[in-house]
């Protein structure tokens, strides 16, 4: 299971996303930070963010 802790990236948040893969988890975080913090996740951002995915058990 993969996740990525919003606040890794930075913002005052406590949501943690959950998926199978590092795709689903840029498509989750995509859809959270422009409905949550209204930021539109850029290509540069994405690459960013997936440095922050972790794997855990």
């Amino acid at each position: 299971m993969k996740t990525l802790h919003c606040a890794d990236a930075g913002f005052d948040c406590k949501a943690v996303l959950k998926a199978n893969t590092d795709e689903e988890i840029l498509a989750g975080a995509a859809e959270h930070a422009l409905a949550v913090h209204g930021v539109s996740v850029t290509a540069e951002m994405a690459a960013q963010i997936k440095g922050l995915i972790k794997e855990e058990a």
